[in-house]
């Protein structure tokens, strides 16, 4: 078994203690580039057009999903299963980019809008891949508070505006024509460990944006701004603050009810990180919470509790954000089951009636169908593996949690891990067949919970060991088939090296998925027999989309991979980190497109660091330096310190003689590598030296 942070150590995240709320409305900031010859670029939409992505040309990706309802279907038909093999490569534009590209592109009258890491954003000729212009927001943190290392999923789009989250927690109207900034406002108190990496939303002139930290204890919350002004309309808090300062609203009232002890001093999470989806004819805007901070509910509410509104689909009015209705699809959540996973918005023949519903197949393995009117539980069933829970009762919609599932009886083999049955990566879902196109991951882990009493609140520690978790084991990832309306499995594929990228299905009967050895795959969609495969020359993570111009189809994605999930994927790492290593991309294909990507260079030969006089270390000083490096760095750079080529190698770099100049000065802030001088000692920079230096000559 493989356990976090030492030889006999433990997970390690990094609660922080609660906030305070801070929002203003700023004058723009950042850089704007215009490529040096710069073409004229129209209006995402002219200013006095109706924005609707609903009623979108089917040749526009106008939203995230492409639609408010989340689909991330296209109309567009002209490549199909008769002639997807004759797929090729378009064109390419390289990105600027450090680390892990996870954005879906947006499209309008053919310009690509998409991000890179920190929020960077490219405007892109869709003809030719020419870069129009480019929007550096200049996200400025330290330690923790880079603790998503800039992932960013993408840009929202209304009429003539362009917006984005910032990694610092800035969202920043920008012109579609020239990059130019328009308004930003600061969506949360930057002194705390909050942080955006999801896309925002537009829904009717209303910007939904929320952001990340329940992993550090702070307390969650969902905004809409304004999209001509960015003045404040309403927010939605996801869990209960101190009660002897009243409630903001009755549902928070409601929802401190399931809470018990002081949770308030620990934030409590919920952070609703990744999705959103709108009703317009219902007027609801649905948002899905994350897992509850601390991890441990004995921790952060000692007594138990459902613990709302962590890890549920909420329901809002979309003109003033007040409550309608919930569904918690984790009750009382300690596995990080999150339900910030997509949710789509479909009409389903359910015995014998059309249902208005919305679907989620969040981190906890369960496949949700409700009534997005009323969050009427209709029907769930395990798509992956599932050990926490047996089942979800039809009668309550609650699940029946194995015994052991909490821990307190030694270590429990829980499935899924906490990387989910179905992570951040978009799920698709085509209406002609009513299936959902989950990228899966299969996983278990080790878990016990922290008996009450050896576990003590430090908000300078920089982790959480509320709970006691091991590395996820036997890891497999790839695309599920997942018939919506039977709540059964059609077909399924496992990708080689484990790492599922996101999915788009069309109307030409096809669905895309990006694989993490990169390339691009399309399945026909009803038998998921493989009909294509291009090379993408880097890892494909992030969502397809699809667009259309002068009569011809395309298809265009992301590339560029690295981070927590691919190292824990169940592959060698150094086996394709050479080919990680390559540039962040944009590429676009197109039937019979004769275009190729640079050829790629041999992997260097490893170089391995010099044997340390000192027969290393010594148990206590390794066990320091593995705590330290478990806390701070396995996200990027991998459980044994190997990146899986998105982040350097540690043991096999020069870096072991530059740990003061990187990690305590910041010399690589610009490349994305956090400055830690805040949170890491000198005292503990020799020990993560010495630990790195064992690990590379255990390596040997």
């Amino acid at each position: 078994m493989s356990i976090f942070n030492s030889r006999s150590g433990f997970a390690a995240f990094k609660p922080v203690a609660a906030f305070l709320f801070l929002v203003s409305v700023l004058s723009g900031c950042g850089e704007s580039q215009n490529a040096s010859a710069p073409q004229e670029v129209p209006a995402a939409v002219e200013e006095e057009t109706d924005f609707d992505p609903n009623k979108a040309p089917d040749a526009d990706w106008l939203s995230h999903g492409r639609t408010y309802s989340e689909k991330r279907f296209t109309p567009l038909a002209q490549i199909d299963a008769g002639n997807v093999a004759d797929l090729g490569l378009a064109w390419y534009a390289d990105l600027a980019s450090p680390g892990e590209i996870e954005s879906t592109p947006l499209i309008a009258d053919g310009i690509i809008y998409t991000t890179g890491t920190f929020g960077v954003v490219y405007a892109i000729d869709g003809r030719s891949g020419e870069q129009l212009w480019r929007y550096d927001p200049g996200a400025q943190m330290r330690g923790e508070k880079f603790a998503t290392w800039g992932r960013n999923r993408g840009v929202a789009m209304w009429r003539d505006k362009i917006y984005v989250g910032a990694a610092d927690g800035r969202l920043i109207a920008l012109d579609a024509k020239s990059g130019d900034p328009v308004w930003s406002v600061q969506t949360f108190d930057p002194s705390q460990p909050y942080s955006i990496t999801g896309a925002p939303r537009v829904f009717d002139g209303r910007v939904v944006i929320g952001q990340g930290g329940g992993d550090k204890a702070t307390r969650g919350f969902a905004s809409a701004y304004d999209a001509e002004s960015g003045e404040l309309l309403w927010r939605f808090w996801i869990v209960p603050g101190d009660p002897s300062k009243g409630f903001e609203s009755k549902a928070m009232e409601m929802a401190a009810e399931t809470w018990n002890g002081e949770w308030w001093k620990y934030g409590g999470g919920g952070n609703p990180w990744n999705a959103f989806a709108y009703d317009p004819e219902l007027g609801l805007i649905y948002i899905g919470t994350g897992n509850g901070g601390p991890w441990g509910r004995n921790a952060r509410s000692p007594g138990g509790g459902d613990n709302l509104f962590i890890s549920s689909i909420v329901a809002v009015k979309a003109d003033t954000g007040e409550y309608v209705w919930h569904y918690q699809t984790t009750p009382g959540d300690q596995w990080d089951y999150t339900a910030t996973q997509d949710m789509i918005l479909a009409t389903l023949p359910i015995n014998g009636e059309e249902r208005r519903v919305i679907m989620q197949a969040p981190k906890n393995g369960f496949f949700y169908v409700l009534d997005r009117e009323t969050g009427e539980f209709l029907s769930a069933e395990p798509y992956v593996p599932v050990t926490w829970a047996s089942h979800i009762d039809p009668e309550t919609g609650r699940p029946v949690e194995h015994p052991r599932a909490r821990g307190g009886d030694g270590f429990f083999d829980l499935s899924p891990s906490w990387l989910g049955g179905h992570s951040w990566q978009p799920m698709s879902f085509n209406p002609d067949l009513d299936y959902a196109f989950i990228p899966f991951i299969e996983a278990s882990m080790k878990y016990d919970e922290t008996p009450v009493g050896e576990w003590e609140f430090d908000p300078n520690a920089g982790m959480d060991t509320s709970v006691r978790i091991g590395l996820p084991e036997n890891m497999k990832g790839g695309i599920l088939a997942w018939d919506a309306v039977n709540q059964r499995e059609v077909w399924r594929h496992h990708a080689p090296d484990g790492v599922a990228g996101g999915t788009m299905t069309t109307a030409g009967g096809l669905v895309f998925q990006g694989t993490g050895d990169g390339y691009l795959v399309a399945y026909d969609a009803k038998s998921g027999e493989e009909l294509w495969r291009g090379e993408a020359g880097n890892g494909v993570i992030g969502g397809p989309a699809s667009y259309e111009i002068d009569g011809e189809q395309y298809v265009v994605v992301t590339s560029g991979i690295g981070g927590a999930y691919v190292n824990m994927a169940a592959f060698d790492a150094q086996e394709f980190g050479w080919k990680y290593g390559e540039g962040r991309r944009v590429l676009a294909f197109k039937l019979n497109g004769d275009a190729s990507l640079p050829e790629r260079a041999d992997p260097p030969a490893p170089e391995a660091s010099p044997p340390d006089p000192m027969k290393l270390t010594g148990d206590e000083l390794y066990d320091r330096g593995s705590l330290i490096y478990h806390t701070y760095c396995v996200e990027c750079h991998g459980p044994s310190a190997v990146g899986a080529g998105g982040y350097p190698d540690l043991r096999r770099t020069q870096m072991l003689d530059s740990l003061e100049l990187v990690v305590r000065e910041g010399a690589l802030v610009p490349n994305g590598m956090p400055n830690f001088a805040d949170r890491i000692s000198p005292e503990d920079l020799e020990a993560l030296r010495a630990y790195l230096r064992e690990r590379s000559l255990l390596e040997e």
